[in-house]
């Protein structure tokens, strides 16, 4: 075995020396490949289509698709990032701003005319037009000097050639100083004297408490329709706001307001004309801006007031038919209690009169059943702890069989109360604007022209008055006292206090 394993090893041997060594061609006989180095031309590198099986065809056509679209988006986006640095680079920049038929091309009309605009929260939204760039001179910035030789250039607010709005939030109860500081921190400085300086700006409305004007733009729905023209120190209030008729501009007279005023109070006096202007002194800029009339300012919180009356309306339908159905049921739970009294009057009559046992029997068993009852409705009010009355007692009964049914039909109690307090705080929120506006708003028709809504409204606020009222303790459902008795004992305990401080 040995043997035959030397002699195996000894003919590999032989066989690897045998073996022919390849041809191996030098390294300095292949040319090397020299990167082209001219300016003007590149290197591309050419792809040979590769023998594909037929599996992986549909996969390579994929990814070629795939790749195409990348290549699309990437030029498009190499595209806007040169139109943005190279206005020269824009789209349709070949093309002439004139049709070869002498028309001038359709472009969007820039905004000359600010706005106020109203919001679902109590904000404002303010929009003004503000200038791209303003042509100033070294003197006081005025446009219409041309004949200054040296003129600068302000910085230049946006990239477009259009005049970019500016919103702004603003609160009613904010200040117009406030509105003046963001307003400057938009606009760069002018030079006066050769010094930079902050641009102030002013807050101009139109006076219309003229003996002239005064009759004239008041509503038909105003509260008051008095004779203005008699009363020239009484300014006029309509609450049209943009919507009132137009006037010429030399009708008009604008007054100043201060800075310190609130922008509600400024909105108020304003909407007795149709706009108010903002002044930028150094620029002599005047941007005019509508204001919003009552139905403009109250828009959001009406509709949604009609939103939540319908939900109101749906769900007192089901309200007042669970009540109606509990106070049937309380009421014949009382009906049965009659019947069962009249009942045992009735066998303690027979038993009485009509039978051997006589009264000596009936009278202690009436004695006993009497004093039983007496002694079980005394323990059940100390347990529910409310007074001993047939009020209270109903009202019990009521809330437990009202409380099954409300669970029955699925009417959610906290929704309702919720749905009701926003309604009232909605109402008079909308009622402080109206009254703001010197206008009458027509609250049933934001309430869907539903009378049952208004009286649960008008309940529910009366409730939420008792309530606040009450100086404290434990509230009585059944409301025994009276409003002139709960002021007699609020007045009784001032005069206790009172008392006890001039004893002291």
């Amino acid at each position: 075995m040995n043997h035959a394993l030397r002699l195996l090893s000894v003919r590999l041997a032989t066989l690897q020396v045998t073996r022919p060594t390849p041809n191996k061609i030098p390294r300095r006989i292949l040319p090397r490949l020299q990167p082209n180095k001219l300016r003007g031309f590149s290197t591309t590198v050419v792809r040979y289509p590769r023998k594909e099986d037929d599996g992986n065809k549909y996969a390579s056509r994929a990814r070629d698709l795939n790749q195409q679209g990348l290549d699309e988006q990437e030029q498009e986006v190499v595209l806007r990032k040169h139109q943005i640095e190279r206005p020269w680079h824009r789209q349709d920049a070949d093309k002439p701003p004139v049709d070869p038929k002498g028309h001038e091309k359709n472009r969007e009309e820039p905004l000359s005319k600010g706005k106020l605009l109203t919001t679902p929260t109590r904000l404002l939204k303010l929009i003004l037009p503000l200038p791209v760039s303003v042509e100033k001179n070294s003197q006081n910035n005025d446009y219409n000097d041309r004949d200054s030789s040296s003129k600068d250039f302000g910085r230049s607010i946006s990239s477009n050639d259009k005049i970019q709005p500016l919103a702004l939030l603003i609160h009613p109860q904010q200040p117009l100083s406030y509105v003046e500081r963001l307003i400057q921190a938009e606009l760069p400085p002018v030079v006066e004297n050769g010094k930079e300086k902050i641009p102030s700006i002013y807050f101009r409305a139109e006076d219309t408490g003229d003996a002239d004007n005064a009759a004239e733009g008041r509503p038909r729905h105003a509260k008051k329709k008095e004779d203005k023209s008699k009363s020239p120190h009484v300014a006029s209030y309509s609450g049209l706001g943009h919507e009132a008729e137009s006037r010429n501009d030399d009708e008009k007279r604008w007054v100043r307001w201060s800075s310190s005023t609130e922008m509600g109070d400024f909105i108020r006096d304003a909407a007795r004309g149709r706009e108010f202007a903002i002044e930028v002194e150094g620029y002599n800029l005047s941007m005019h801006v509508g204001v919003p009339s009552f139905a403009d300012r109250t828009h959001y919180m009406r509709s949604r007031l009609r939103r939540m009356s319908r939900s109101i309306a749906r769900l007192t339908e089901i309200k007042s038919e669970c009540d109606k159905l509990a106070h049937r049921g309380a009421h014949r739970l009382a009906q049965g209690g009659f019947a069962m009294l009249s009942a045992w009057w009735g066998v303690v009559y027979y038993v009485t009169f009509h039978t051997e046992a006589g009264w000596d029997l009936v009278e202690p068993i009436t004695y006993l059943a009497g004093l039983t009852t007496i002694m079980g409705g005394y323990l059940w009010f100390l347990y529910i702890s409310r007074d001993l009355s047939y009020k209270a007692a109903m009202n019990i009964t009521v809330s437990r069989r009202r409380a099954a049914l409300y669970e029955a039909r699925g009417f959610d109690v906290p929704r309702w109360e919720r749905l009701v307090r926003e309604a009232n705080a909605l109402r008079a929120e909308i009622a402080h604007v109206a009254s703001e506006y010197d206008v009458d708003w027509d609250e049933k028709a934001d309430l869907g022209g539903s009378e049952e809504v208004k009286e649960v409204l008008e309940a529910e606020r009366h409730k939420q008055r008792k309530r606040s009222s009450e100086d404290g303790g434990d509230e009585d459902e059944g409301g025994d006292a009276s409003p002139k008795d709960k002021k007699s004992s609020k007045t009784e305990k001032q005069k206790e206090a009172d008392s006890g401080k001039d004893k002291r």
